[in-house]
C-alpha cells in the first residue's frame, strides 16, 4: 500500500512537470522611451541599406499602461524586406503566444504580427493581418524564402486588434480577436527558436501586451 502511494506520488509529479508551463508577458512599461526591450534585437530578412527603426514610444491609446513597442521609421521603400524585432532570450516550441497590434501606416504593405521558433533571420514561422488585403495568413521562411501555409479572408477595423497563434508540435492555429480563423499543419520547423514581431516592406505599426506561454 505504502509503496503504491509513492508510485502515484511520483506518476502526478511527472504529469505536472509535462504540463509544466513557463509565462512571460512584455507590456514595455519597463523599457525607456527610445530602447527596444533587453535581449530583444533588430534584424531583418533581405535587408536592404539599413535596417528599420524599432522602439518603445508612450502614445496615448496603449492598450495597457503608457507604452508600446513601435516600428517607428522605414529606412527605404524595398517591397521585399521583412523587418523583425524579437527575442531569444525564451525558448518556444509548443504553446501560445498573443500580442495586441496596431496597423500605422505603409504604401506598399501594412499591419505585421507574431513570429516563432525563430531560428534566426532567416527561418522562423510567421503570423501576420495585413489590412490593404483583407488577409491573415500563416507563412514559413526557410533560407529567406518566404512559403504561404494557410490564409483567410478578413477585414478589420482601424485601431488595436488581438492575434494569437497555439502551437502543438506540428498543428498550429490562428486567431483574431478571439476567433479562430486558421488552421495548419507542418513539419519543417520543428526546433524551438525564439519569438517576436514582423512586418514587411514600409509597413509601420505597433504592438503591445507580447504574452509567451511555453508548454513544457
Amino acid at each position: 500500500m505504502f509503496l503504491h502511494k509513492i508510485m502515484m506520488l511520483i506518476l502526478i509529479s511527472g504529469i505536472a512537470l509535462a504540463n509544466e508551463v513557463n509565462i512571460k508577458i512584455w507590456d514595455f512599461e519597463e523599457t525607456k522611451a527610445g530602447e527596444i526591450p533587453s535581449l530583444w534585437q533588430i534584424a531583418a530578412t533581405h535587408p536592404k541599406k539599413t535596417l528599420a527603426t524599432w522602439e518603445v514610444k508612450e502614445v496615448n491609446d496603449a492598450p495597457s499602461g503608457k507604452k508600446v513597442l513601435v516600428l517607428s521609421r522605414i529606412n527605404h521603400l524595398y517591397g521585399g524586406t521583412f523587418n523583425l524585432c524579437y527575442t531569444k532570450s525564451m525558448e518556444f516550441t509548443n504553446g501560445e503566444i498573443s500580442l495586441k497590434f496596431k496597423a500605422n501606416s505603409g504604401k506598399i504593405d501594412q499591419g505585421g504580427g507574431i513570429m516563432w521558433r525563430v531560428q534566426d533571420s532567416d527561418n522562423y514561422y510567421v503570423a501576420r493581418f495585413n489590412p490593404l488585403e483583407d488577409n491573415f495568413r500563416f507563412y514559413v521562411v526557410l533560407d529567406g524564402m518566404r512559403m504561404e501555409l494557410a490564409s483567410a479572408n478578413v477585414r478589420l477595423s482601424k485601431g488595436w486588434h488581438r492575434m494569437k497563434i497555439i502551437q502543438k508540435e506540428d498543428h498550429f492555429e490562428g486567431y483574431l480577436d478571439g476567433k479562430k480563423l486558421l488552421e495548419h499543419t507542418d513539419k519543417q520547423l520543428a526546433k524551438s527558436g525564439g519569438v517576436g514581431v514582423w512586418t514587411k516592406a514600409d509597413a509601420a505599426t505597433s504592438f503591445d501586451n507580447f504574452s509567451v506561454k511555453v508548454q513544457r
